[in-house]
């Protein structure tokens, strides 16, 4: 479903590949229900409320090549933001893919947009994995990680929500938020995209987003 342009919206949660329950299945949807609940109130709290610039939230945090981000980097240019995790086996690879070919797309213009992938697994996603992993893409995007606190207080600013889901045998993955944030010069949501668009609609939004005020 598409966030309307303007103000973010809360996006719904996609739960990465087929996993086993370990709940009847009436109890483990409303505590998957549950848990979402609790995430939505999180980012609806006061505590979440935005003191800083979405752009300024980023600065804390650091690139795949272990450097600081600069908000400065973003001060009058458009961008698009991913939120994502490298051992994501479906919907993570698919946007960075479909991002690669609109930038590929958009020629010369491209170099006008910043694009970012922000790690929702600060655990396992160090700078070392996220360079490793987008050698797979264009590598004009730039992978951001921090801690566990400065994931949550950038995903608030998104009103992404994201959530941490045990698969038994020590592992576990990811539900997080699927869509693509589009960001214009000044710093506002002009709209999303998502990865079951085709890719003429997306380029289009993209295209869009360049030539915004």
């Amino acid at each position: 479903m598409l966030m309307r342009t303007g103000r973010s919206q809360r996006q719904p949660l996609h739960r990465p590949g087929p996993t086993t329950p370990s709940r009847p299945p009436t109890r483990h949807l409303a505590w998957m229900a549950l848990r979402l609940l609790t995430l939505l109130l999180i980012a609806s709290s006061p505590a979440a409320a935005q003191d800083l610039t979405r752009a300024q939230r980023l600065e804390a945090l650091t690139d795949q090549f272990g450097m600081p981000f600069s908000a400065a980097s973003l001060a009058g240019r458009p961008y698009a933001l991913f939120f994502g995790f490298t051992h994501c086996p479906d919907i993570c690879p698919t946007t960075l893919l479909q991002m690669s070919n609109l930038l590929l797309h958009l020629g010369a213009d491209a170099d006008r947009v910043a694009v970012l992938f922000v790690t929702v697994d600060p655990e396992r996603d160090t700078p070392d994995q996220l360079r490793s992993y987008l050698t797979s893409f264009d590598p004009r995007i730039r992978g951001l990680t921090g801690t566990p606190a400065q994931i949550r207080a950038v995903a608030a600013a998104w009103k992404a929500a994201y959530d941490r889901i045990d698969e038994g045998n020590g592992t576990y993955t990811i539900a997080h938020s699927a869509h693509v944030y589009l960001m214009d010069r000044s710093g506002e949501q002009q709209d999303t995209i998502n990865f079951q668009e085709d890719e003429v609609a997306q380029l289009t939004k993209l295209r869009r987003l360049l030539t915004s005020p």
